[in-house]
């Protein structure tokens, strides 16, 4: 593995010259390459360079390395669902004092404090968003699907991106769906029902959990993994894009393009307080470096993607960075791998010389 590592650089490398643009890309590519020869990860990435954010004419400069394939994005969708909160309020359609009483159908398997909350709690909208961008909370990200729309969503999602993603689905539904390959009565269960199953960790401890849930015998389920429950899933394009697609989206985030002022600023705040993620592209981009961002996990899916910030004022350099991986078993090896492709970007020059 090490000599062909070693010859896809070296061809990278010797090909450089003759690659446009900047001299972090050449660089970039060969890093990408030896880092998927490394392991069973495939990795997808956009990159685009906003400028100085001053007024001055932006540079537009992109990288891409898989982008223009569709990536299951996992929670990378609640930036846009985010986006249409905020783009409701700014428009007088909605307050974010706004409370939504929570019920026992409410919940969502998955991380952060709505899933605490006891049924009857009242929770304003704006505390439902932090949780949704900074926890991956699924439970909020579903209560404000609901009081949004579907629909909505997916109109400002396509608009801004510019197409190219998938159907954005709710957090429930992805688990109905993905079980649903297994046995169709599976797209039936309540968020409570994919709770308990999450109980097992173990594959084959939760697919007896879900034969017992369905009473049915394990010889009804239609495929024999999990592994191919998810992968038939993935194939569905839900949830889904390309990965320049979603870069767009960020841009027009950026930019300006999809929220005023005020309402752009509190985003990337809030953004920028991500808890999950911490071992993953900010770990390598480096402490000088600030990164408004969403991280996104599933069943051999991990994605980081977001703006990142470095220098100050007038000389701010300002990065868009969309990254997924895909075929990784292993968590952590999705994380180290997330998080050499953000040392690679730094180490290669995209934001300043090379080092």
């Amino acid at each position: 593995m090490k000599w062909l590592t070693a010859l896809v650089i070296s061809s990278l490398v010797m090909a450089a010259p003759a690659l446009a643009g900047s001299p972090w890309k050449p660089a970039l590519e060969a890093r990408l390459a030896a880092l998927e020869a490394e392991g069973d990860d495939e990795i997808g990435l956009h990159v685009r360079e906003l400028g100085a954010g001053d007024g001055a004419e932006e540079s537009g400069e992109r990288f891409g390395w898989r982008d223009d394939e569709t990536w299951y994005l996992a929670s990378l969708i609640k930036v846009p669902v985010a986006v249409e909160l905020l783009a409701r309020a700014e428009a007088g359609e909605l307050s974010l004092d706004e409370r939504l009483v929570l019920s026992e159908s409410d919940y969502v398997d998955g991380a952060g404090p709505t899933n605490w909350a006891e049924p009857g709690t009242a929770l304003a909208l704006r505390e439902l968003l932090e949780p949704m961008l900074t926890e991956s909370d699924n439970t909020a990200s579903d209560l404000l699907i609901a009081r949004l729309g579907l629909a909505a969503v997916n109109r400002r999602a396509e608009r801004l991106s510019g197409g190219g993603l998938g159907p954005i689905t709710t957090l429930l539904e992805v688990r109905r769906e993905a079980y649903g390959h297994l046995h169709p009565e599976a797209r039936g269960l309540t968020g409570l029902d994919f709770i308990l199953l999450r109980r097992a960790e173990e594959e084959a401890a939760r697919l007896d959990a879900l034969v017992e849930t369905l009473t049915v015998p394990r010889s009804a389920l239609a495929l024999p993994s999990l592994d191919a429950a998810f992968e038939a899933y993935y194939d569905s394009g839900l949830n889904a894009g390309r990965l320049d697609a979603y870069g767009e989206l960020l841009a027009a985030i950026g930019e300006g393009r999809a929220l005023g002022p005020a309402a752009t600023a509190e985003l990337l705040t809030i953004m920028g307080a991500t808890a999950s993620g911490d071992h993953r592209l900010k770990a390598g981009l480096g402490p000088d470096i600030r990164f408004a961002h969403k991280t996104g996990t599933q069943h051999r899916r991990s994605c980081d993607a977001g703006i990142a910030f470095h220098g100050q004022g007038g000389a701010e350099h300002r990065v868009v960075v969309v990254v997924c991986t895909r075929g990784e078993r292993d968590t952590e090896r999705s994380e180290h791998l997330l998080r050499e492709v953000g040392r690679a970007l730094r180490e290669t020059g995209l934001f300043g010389p090379a080092r």
